[in-house]
């Protein structure tokens, strides 16, 4: 017998008259209850699960992705993360990734908020070129991520959904998937086989013939933003026209024309070359020719500077009022680095990339810029200081700017609140209008003809080149099916306008969420950590049918319904519910706005943080076995408890093994891990 052991047999000797008189108590008290006999209750048929809470393998679960832009990379690097054996395919339409960071290829596309603002939180690059990175930039920062944390072989390129079935027998969504039959390119030029095929199922044709296929998985996540899907403008006779006709959605002038050679010397692959730095070589020969762009959107305003001293003259035709932004974090940035506050879009220097290697600055540059980046959404409320602000600041930065063409301004400076349409900073936009070789023509267009475009007063322009940079349909509704529970489609539920759940969900169509879907994309302050905070979403749901063995979770209609309720009340006490033309209303005047999360980015980020399981209905994998919520606790014990791999060396094979796959690594002492442990502050010394 051990001393601990003694001791506690003495305490127990020491006590023993105490506890008889206690016991005697309780045994009076208790005659006095009624007391049921074990004959009585029901024999319990539940029994216990052969599996462990923690087991990967108990709840297989496959995660179904569509896209590769931001949204969907970033959710192929969570789920595989923080779910252990996931199962997972990414699905991607283009022949490469980066969403419309591949698909859009435009004269001058770059980001038009701070490139230190965006990137992902967890993948800083601290080499950006510029202010505001340009488009080819960008693209090779998505490719670096997908190199990094290796979802090369998780990615299918052309391979693109054309629909989804929601099955509610199994819980799976069923989606069909389109691909040529010839071999598909592969990501990033990697070499890996895309070809998606199921076992068993082979891609031999070498032709370029198409053919579908269907795949399953327990959770769909689509990563769809709203500037994937687009068309012409409704204008008389546009296809009539005889001289060159382009979308800036579908720029193909001059693509592949540059390929082999050095793509701004940022290390873009050869397709990204191809695609992206294309239009240059393309334009070359348009320096005598006649070129018009339709709109004033974000597009249109960084095509017309890109353009302007490229071609022989430039025609801007512009329907509508824009505000044209102070450029975003402009003073800060200028604070922090000294630099002149009125360069619009610079580039870095070399000492100033050098600085940013070191971790504790550029941590604390970035947080500065991003403060600073989050701190406008009183802008956009109404009659607030600071919009009444922006409006006198930014009118007068454009009327400065317009100068030498004040008359511009009578067309362009509007009278509606400050960011009630997109915002857009447009380095040298307004500059490029005052320029001799470009015309500003805020005079409707009537039709197009073969040889150019008339406008409603009668006037007619020849032109060699139209460019329609007319924006995208943000209506929410996809050329493809998501049929949910009772063959509901999501195009007929989503009409007249679609309403969700917390911007992450719907009701009626269970294991589904997204990223940028209705009401996500923000107004100010930093859309990339909204998107990482609603791909966190879908994986907590995710890590919680897996842990939990659950077989489906919906968002209860109710709860979509106050949702709905409160993005009602909310936006008419913001400058979106004014009377401007804007994606974020469906591109009409007036109207439900759709775009835009009814808040702040960081009040959508405080939201989404932490689910409130009860707005979901639940069913479990077991309910034909048991009715008992609980059965998913197992047999008592925890994976490395049952397997011995607690064991030191077992932990440290089981450490190497599954750090190659990115997997949670188990450990008999977990809660000791870093990712585990909250350290509280402690006094300060």
């Amino acid at each position: 017998m051990s001393a601990i052991q003694s001791s506690l047999n003495g305490q127990a000797t020491a006590t023993d008259d105490n506890t008889k008189t206690a016991s005697a108590t309780n045994n009076r008290d208790a005659s006095k209850l009624p007391v049921s006999s074990p004959e009585e209750a029901p024999a319990s048929t539940f029994k216990l699960g052969d599996f462990q809470i923690d087991d990967p393998n108990a709840r297989p679960m496959k995660i179904l992705i569509i896209g590769t832009g931001f949204s969907g990379i970033a959710a192929g690097i969570r789920f595989r993360q923080r779910i252990p054996g996931v199962e997972m395919v990414i699905y991607e339409k283009s022949e490469a990734v980066g969403g419309t960071w591949f698909s859009n290829r435009y004269p001058g596309l770059a980001c038009d908020i701070p490139s230190h603002c965006y990137q992902y939180t967890f993948t800083n690059k601290t080499d950006w070129s510029s202010f505001y990175a340009p488009g080819p930039e960008i693209l090779a920062y998505l490719n670096s991520v997908v190199s990094q944390y290796d979802l090369d072989p998780y990615i299918k390129l052309r391979h693109e959904m054309v629909g989804a079935w929601y099955d509610e027998a199994t819980g799976k969504w069923r989606i069909r998937v389109r691909r040529p039959r010839s071999r598909p390119h592969t990501s990033a030029g990697h070499g890996q086989s895309t070809d998606g095929a199921s076992e068993g199922e082979h891609v031999r044709s070498n032709s370029e013939e198409w053919e579908e296929f269907e795949d399953t998985g327990d959770l769909l996540f689509t990563g769809i933003g709203g500037l994937s899907r687009w068309d012409w403008p409704e204008i008389e006779g546009l296809k009539n026209f005889k001289g060159t006709l382009v979308h800036s959605a579908q720029w193909d002038v001059g693509s592949g024309s540059s390929e082999g050679k050095e793509a701004r010397g940022i290390g873009l692959t050869e397709p990204e070359k191809k695609l992206n730095n294309g239009w240059e070589e393309g334009v070359k020969d348009w320096k005598g020719k006649k070129i018009a762009v339709i709109g004033v959107g974000s597009s249109a305003i960084q095509i017309v500077p890109a353009l302007q001293p490229k071609v022989a003259k430039l025609y801007n035709y512009v329907r509508g009022k824009t505000w044209l932004a102070v450029p975003f974090g402009s003073d800060r940035m200028a604070g922090l680095l000294g630099r002149n506050t009125e360069e619009q879009n610079y580039a870095f220097s070399e000492e100033e990339k050098q600085s940013f290697q070191d971790p504790a600055y550029y941590k604390q540059f970035r947080h500065a810029l991003e403060e600073d980046l989050n701190s406008s959404h009183q802008a956009i409320l109404r009659g607030t200081p600071m919009q009444m602000g922006a409006r006198e600041v930014f009118k007068a930065n454009m009327l400065k700017r317009l100068a030498k063409k004040p008359w511009i301004a009578d067309h362009l400076v509007p009278d509606f609140g400050v960011a009630c349409r997109r915002l857009t900073p447009g380095p040298g936009y307004l500059e490029a209008l005052c320029e001799d070789n470009v015309d500003f023509i805020p005079t409707h267009i009537k039709r197009v003809t073969e040889a150019g475009i008339e406008t409603v007063d009668g006037k007619h322009q020849d032109l060699d080149v139209i460019i329609c940079a007319t924006g995208y349909d943000t209506s929410f509704k996809f050329p493809f099916p998501i049929v949910g529970r009772n063959g509901i489609d999501i195009r007929s539920k989503w009409s007249p306008y679609p309403k969700t759940y917390l911007a992450t969900c719907v009701d009626g169509f269970p294991n589904w969420f997204f990223s940028l879907g209705p009401n996500s994309a923000v107004g100010s302050g930093s859309l990339l950590a909204l998107i990482e905070k609603q791909v966190d979403y879908a994986v907590q749901v995710a890590m919680k049918m897996k842990r939990e063995r659950l077989k489906s979770v919906e968002a209860k209609r109710e709860a979509v319904e106050d949702y709905d309720e409160y993005i009602e009340q909310y936006f008419p006490t913001t400058v979106y519910s004014e009377k401007c033309r804007s994606w974020y209303k469906m591109g009409k005047e007036e109207g439900r706005v759709v775009g835009l999360w009814p808040g702040s980015t960081l009040q959508a980020l405080r939201v989404l943080q932490c689910p409130r399981w009860e707005d979901f209905d639940y069913e479990r994998i077991d309910d034909d076995k048991t009715k008992n919520r609980f059965y998913y606790l197992g047999d008592g014990m925890t994976f490395p408890e049952k397997t011995g791999t607690g064991s030191r060396a077992l932990v440290s094979w089981i450490r190497h093994t599954l750090s190659l796959t990115g997997n949670i690594i188990f450990s008999g002492a977990w809660y000791l891990d870093d990712d585990h442990i909250n350290i509280p502050p402690g006094m300060p010394s």
